[in-house]
């Protein structure tokens, strides 16, 4: 296992992070997202705390040691269960507890957590305070601007403080409104208008808090604007799992300062052992491949590379074979650019 970060190296590390994002962010995802960045932090799906502590699925934490720094994004609103999960996830391994106050899909609402929390600020509070006094590793929250009626630069401050005042010292805020009644989960993701301008002014009003910002953010010149704005991270969702090549494999040079920027075949390439390992125990190509499809987006020979692997990477007993394949095309247009 992997020591786990200090605080202040999670700090530097959330100056760009990948968005926990369901039935994407699994940990094949985290794995290949890692040999992108070797300094972004990565996040966990959410993994809800009543699946960990009464349903006894401790699966949901596996992870591999070479995702670090990487954190565990909990669903929950019971403070004693959510320290209960906390200290499952600090036991694995995780480096951060990320408790989740925005995600508004209907199964969440139904579990009284995600967005619908920021209706209960003092709620959250013993939340967090229970999971900071449960664990030795930095407790952090995920939240929106605020849900339907309410009006952010109200509620949001208030939010803040209270968090705050429990123990948590770094947030991420999606700057949307969700829209808990009326929307899909989809549609929350672009439909409320964007509200970066709050979230710098969160940042102005709370200077001894670490304040990432999520939402809309879709390459890294953006990010790079953001922090220079004076916020203290950028979190990129969609975006880095669909082009991950122009997100994640120059983020170590363009924001972190290190390094050069991964080769994208270089990575496919590297990803073979992990993907023989997988195989070996039991698992199956397109259960990783899936996640590769974006690597080279918007480069030549993208097209066949993803054809290749959503055709070929489904097949029973498909292995690296396919992967290989799917490469062929990019080296063909290399060796003609390169003729040329």
């Amino acid at each position: 296992m992997a020591e786990k970060y200090k605080k202040q190296d999670l700090s530097r590390a959330s100056r760009l992070s990948v968005a926990p994002m369901m039935d994407w962010t699994d940990r094949h995802c985290r794995y290949f997202h890692r040999l992108l960045s070797a300094e972004a932090l990565l996040y966990t799906e959410m993994v809800t705390a009543p699946a960990l502590v009464r349903g006894g699925a401790l699966h949901l934490l596996d992870h591999h040691p070479a995702e670090h720094p990487v954190a565990l994004q909990l669903g929950g609103s019971d403070p004693a269960e959510l320290a209960q999960a906390a200290r499952l996830g600090a036991q694995a391994g995780y480096d951060e507890i990320n408790l989740n106050c925005g995600c508004p899909s209907d199964r969440v609402q139904s579990g009284a957590f995600g967005a619908v929390l920021m209706r209960q600020p003092a709620l959250v509070a013993e939340c967090v305070a229970a999971m900071v006094e449960a664990v030795d590793v930095e407790v952090t929250v995920k939240c929106r601007i605020g849900v339907d009626d309410q009006k952010p630069e109200e509620i949001l401050p208030d939010f803040l403080d209270q968090i705050r005042a429990a123990g948590c010292r770094r947030v991420t805020i999606h700057a949307r409104m969700a829209w808990l009644d009326g929307l899909s989960p989809a549609e929350n993701r672009t439909v409320p208008p964007l509200n970066h301008d709050l979230v710098r002014r969160m940042k102005a009003a709370f200077p001894d808090m670490h304040v990432s910002i999520n939402g809309g953010i879709a390459t890294l010149e953006q990010a790079q604007a953001l922090l220079a704005d004076g916020l203290d991270g950028v979190m990129i969702g969609r975006a880095a799992y669909h082009e991950p090549a122009d997100i994640l494999a120059a983020a170590d040079p363009v924001i972190f300062g290190t390094g050069a920027a991964r080769d994208p075949i270089a990575v496919a390439r590297t990803m073979m052992p992990y993907i023989d390992d997988h195989l070996t125990s039991g698992g199956r190509l397109h259960q990783i491949t899936r996640h590769m499809l974006g690597l080279f987006a918007g480069r030549p020979g993208a097209r066949a590379w993803r054809r290749t692997l959503s055709e070929q990477g489904v097949r029973p007993g498909a292995g690296p074979e396919v992967v290989e394949a799917a490469l062929e095309p990019i080296f063909d247009l290399m060796d003609r650019a390169a003729a040329e």
